[in-house]
């Protein structure tokens, strides 16, 4: 019997470091979404192409690292 061995998922830390005031309701929602709420808050997300979109979309507002 062979056993798979799961891989380890990476993770990703996303903080807030602009405002999104002034910016379009949709970049508002996508960082909520990311699930910030105030500046220089960090959430941890694991990484997957949907999240890199997101990202992509406020990359100017957020902080990443892997």
């Amino acid at each position: 019997m062979v056993k798979k061995t799961k891989k380890a998922e990476k993770v990703l830390r996303i903080t807030l470091v602009h405002s999104p005031i002034g910016y379009p309701t949709r970049q508002k929602e996508t960082v909520r979404a990311l699930g910030l709420h105030r500046l220089h808050q960090t959430v941890e997300q694991l990484d997957s192409p949907t999240l890199r979109g997101m990202i992509a979309k406020v990359a100017h507002l957020v902080e990443v690292e892997e």
